[in-house]
């Protein structure tokens, strides 16, 4: 995509679809391409929410890794839990109204796990960050109208925050506040570092 990576570092692959996390990585000046995993995202039975954020990301990572091993692959995945509960990708615009009603007036855990796998490392390197985000009470109106104006059908909690989404929020708690658009740049920065990748 954009900027400068060193000339002898492995070429980098970020291990996603999402234009929101290519935009990330953009923002912090890496050169890279991306490649779409296509995995299995079911939750496994009793499994937590912050393990199968990590194990999905790893999953992805490790998805492209396999037919580039040459590459330094970043692979991520958010879930969103609440009240026992794990919120998915809705799918459906009913669906994404069902969930923001249930999230209203709650706080939300969204955990973001990223993996980074490169030549460098012995084993694939995974790190979660969990972004606490409290929703105003939202009436059904605000709901409709939310769901009608941005597509949240693939996106996890069925709320972007980096979009309209901002608006049904009444407060963020985050030591990375990029962590809640999909991609915890804190984090990525430390193990792309740790894989022999300068930044700035």
């Amino acid at each position: 995509m954009s900027a400068t990576t060193q000339v002898d570092t492995p070429p980098i692959i970020l291990a996603s679809s999402s234009v929101f996390r290519a935009a990330l990585l953009e923002q912090i000046g890496l050169a890279f391409t991306t490649a779409s995993p296509d995995i299995d995202e079911s939750a496994r039975d009793d499994e937590p929410a912050d393990a199968l954020a990590c194990r999905l990301a790893e999953g992805k990572a490790a998805k492209i890794a396999h037919d580039h091993p040459e590459a330094i692959v970043i692979g991520s995945d958010q879930v969103a839990h609440v009240d026992g509960r794990i919120l998915g990708k809705p799918g459906t615009p009913a669906k994404a109204r069902e969930q923001l009603a249930f999230q209203s007036g709650r706080t939300v855990a969204f955990h973001t796990g990223v993996c980074v796998i490169a030549p460098a490392f012995g084993t694939p390197r995974v790190h979660l960050e969990t972004v606490h985000t409290t929703f105003r009470h939202l009436s059904d109106i605000e709901i409709a109208r939310y769901v009608a104006a941005e597509d949240v059908t693939a996106t996890a909690g069925s709320m972007k925050s980096e979009g309209l989404g901002i608006t049904l929020v009444e407060a963020i708690e985050s030591a990375d506040p990029s962590a809640l658009v999909g991609l915890p740049l804190i984090a990525v920065r430390r193990l792309l570092a740790e894989a022999g990748v300068a930044l700035p």
